[in-house]
């Protein structure tokens, strides 16, 4: 098995905060992540309905922004997978994890076993050994036309092809590809190229200082409307709003200073 077709990237945060909240926007990645904060972490939903992290958890393609109350001490262990992996793994597609974020025990009990497993180690670097040791007994070998897929998805660019470029380019007939994107991402073709452009633009305000009109234009929005308006659709904020309140961890945005 190699890691790389199965995961896109493992992180971990362990710090004190000096802020309150945490408003993350949407960010196109699907990830599990392992919550040994010492108090709750509660999550902020769109429509106002609030409720404690649990230990383990998994959270699909976003199209709305998330916020979560953070405690004096967060401790995130996080995996990213490679989104057409997900179904290989954990039984079900990526899509009936997008938007929303669910207890991994519920899945399989034994989620809590391998949270116990990861809290007992301190470092870092031991945490990804015994996850990997683990994820070598519940996955199997990727398609090599999947894998050009994953590869897709988490790319910063190819945001500008059309349906049948897209189509033509990783090898699937256009129908096909639509229901391959679904089960990763709860989305089809069209709307995830659309979403694509956003996350295109998110990298551009974050890493370059080009003016507004110039990231809609690189990241194929018709005009200066179409950008704003796609853009405050997932994130509630117009790109001006992101610019000026961005930090320095892409997508997260922080307030309420302690």
């Amino acid at each position: 098995m190699s890691v790389k077709n199965v995961i896109h990237a493992i992180w971990q945060v362990d710090h004190f905060t000096p802020f309150g909240k945490e408003y993350i926007i949407p960010k196109g990645i699907i990830e599990i992540i392992f919550n040994f904060s010492d108090s709750s972490v509660i999550l902020n939903k769109a429509d106002s309905s609030e409720y404690h992290l649990p230990h383990c958890f998994i959270n699909g393609f976003n199209r709305a922004p998330l916020e979560l109350q953070l405690p004096r001490q967060l401790v995130f262990f996080g995996v990213q997978f490679q989104p057409l992996a997900v179904k290989k793994i954990f039984g079900c597609p990526a899509s009936e994890f997008a938007d929303i974020t669910v207890d991994l025990a519920l899945i399989d009990p034994a989620f809590m076993s391998l949270w116990h497993q990861l809290a007992g180690q301190g470092d870092f670097n031991k945490r990804v050994t015994v996850f990997k040791a683990w994820l070598k007994q519940h996955f199997m070998d990727m398609h090599p036309q999947e894998q050009l897929i994953n590869n897709f998805l988490y790319a910063s660019n190819q945001h500008d092809l059309s349906v049948n470029e897209l189509a033509g380019s990783l090898c699937y007939s256009p129908r096909h590809l639509s229901r391959k994107l679904f089960e990763a991402t709860g989305m089809n073709t069209e709307e995830l190229l659309l979403y694509k452009k956003y996350l295109h633009a998110v990298h551009l305000i974050h890493h370059t200082d080009l003016p507004l009109t110039a990231v809609a234009y690189q990241s194929q929005f018709a005009d200066q409307s179409h950008f704003i308006k796609s853009f405050k659709a997932y994130t509630k904020m117009t790109p001006g709003a992101y610019k000026r309140n961005k930090s320095i961890v892409k997508g997260h945005l922080y307030k309420d200073v302690r």
